[in-house]
């Protein structure tokens, strides 16, 4: 090594210097938030693996304290206090497994996904109608916050109220918050089991369609641009121009106008 060295012009330790990544508060939180809409049944300990599989020189304590911070623990114990005695000893069960969808507002499916900036990510939360396919709320966020998830519920739910509503295990679907909103109107709740995406699908099919006919055709220059884009997408595309095989190959808006004429 050192005749190789010594060819090149170079000192043994400028060879094996490797470059290290900035492992600064604001730079972490941003990696952590993408890993977290990536994986969101990931706690403190497969993030930090995460981590240092990518390079960063990081601990447990650190990015367990960060995701604290950021409110993106992932807590199963705390999940299961916000539920009733009644849900028995498997609150979190999938209904949608052996349930025939044939009305609206049966049954609603919410789900994260994030959406790359220049330099960062946004994070998008979806909630739609199954029978009709009629995206009923979302929400675009610089953060993984509480009101990702909340807000659009809420808004939602002025329009109407769903029988049953169905999502992953992410913690913003089983916080407190969200999970008190639904029992307040009478909703029942559907979860996914962890490690399951694909029992989440009907809201894994929204989000590729969104992706694959928006999302990733655009380079968005800043988060207002994407809501504007995505928003014209939705309402204009999505909605009212793009045939759903599922639906004999209507809008969800003319699916919509069928079934409640």
């Amino acid at each position: 090594m050192r005749e190789i060295c010594e060819v090149l012009g170079f000192t043994r330790s400028n060879f094996y210097y490797q470059p290290k990544i900035d492992t600064s508060e604001d730079v972490l939180r941003a990696e952590i938030e993408k890993l977290a809409a990536a994986y969101p049944t990931y706690g403190y300990r497969r993030i930090t693996h995460l981590l240092v599989k990518a390079g960063y020189a990081v601990g447990y304590r650190r990015i367990a304290r960060l995701m604290k911070a950021e409110n993106l623990s992932v807590a199963v114990r705390r999940a299961c206090q916000t539920t009733h005695s009644t849900d028995g000893l498997r609150p979190w069960i999938n209904h949608l497994k052996t349930l025939e969808v044939c009305r609206c507002d049966q049954v609603w499916v919410g789900d994260i996904t994030y959406v790359r900036l220049k330099g960062h990510f946004i994070y998008l939360a979806l909630l739609m109608d199954v029978f009709t396919r009629m995206i009923k709320g979302w929400k675009l966020s610089q953060h993984l916050t509480q009101s990702l998830t909340l807000n659009p519920l809420r808004e939602a739910l002025g329009q109407s109220v769903p029988e049953i509503h169905h999502s992953d295990q992410g913690v913003q679907y089983l916080s407190k918050a969200y999970l008190s909103t639904l029992r307040r109107h009478g909703v029942e709740i559907s979860v996914a089991p962890r490690g399951c995406p694909w029992e989440n699908g009907y809201a894994e099919r929204l989000i590729r369609t969104l992706k694959e006919e928006e999302v990733d055709l655009n380079d968005y220059q800043d988060i207002h641009e994407a809501r504007e884009r995505i928003s014209h997408f939705i309402t204009q595309v999505y909605h009212q121009k793009r045939p759903h095989s599922a639906l004999g190959y209507l809008t969800p808006v003319e699916f919509q106008r069928k079934n409640l004429s």
